[in-house]
């Protein structure tokens, strides 16, 4: 098995706010943990909608389907209007997650290679971020993301009716 990154996002989305450290090379300040955090909730909180609202919201076709039904972003076309925030009927696209500046992360290639860890995990102060060797569980709701990540995300429930009396 190989050492991966793990998100929990159920840590993360409770952060006040995301002072991870960011080694990514090609510019200085990037904070690549939000683009993570994207692609995690992506892959691991959206419903996979059939009609996809927030893809058909966007006004300057930002958002596409993949070829596995995950939704991407495209940082380029993306102004941060947040249509596809106000478009999703599950809550699932988070405002944070969806910044006008391109996040990127490369996942501490080259680190990895000198055999230390990505940045960011040391610098979390509220343990959301692991590197490690971890497996994937439907018990404890952590899937893979892509090859060399781990998220977990609990599973988005319906609420029930409130009862009048």
């Amino acid at each position: 098995m190989s050492k991966r990154l793990y998100i929990d996002l159920e840590i993360c989305n409770k952060c006040p706010e995301c002072v991870v450290k960011c080694s990514y090379l090609y510019h200085p300040g990037n904070n690549g943990i939000t683009r993570l955090r994207e692609e995690g909730a992506f892959n691991a909180i959206c419903r996979l909608c059939d009609n996809a609202p927030c893809v058909t919201s966007c006004p300057n076709d930002a958002l596409k389907r993949d070829e596995k039904r995950f939704i991407t972003r495209s940082g380029f076309k993306c102004t941060g209007c947040h249509s596809c925030v106000a478009a999703c009927p599950f809550g699932t696209i988070f405002t944070e997650t969806i910044p006008f500046t391109n996040s990127q992360c490369d996942l501490c290639i080259k680190i990895l290679k000198e055999g230390g860890e990505p940045a960011c995990v040391p610098t979390c102060p509220y343990g959301a971020l692991k590197f490690g060797e971890f497996a994937e569980s439907a018990e404890e709701f952590k899937v893979f993301v892509g090859e060399r990540m781990l998220v977990r995300a609990l599973p988005w429930k319906k609420p029930l009716p409130v009862k009048k009396k």
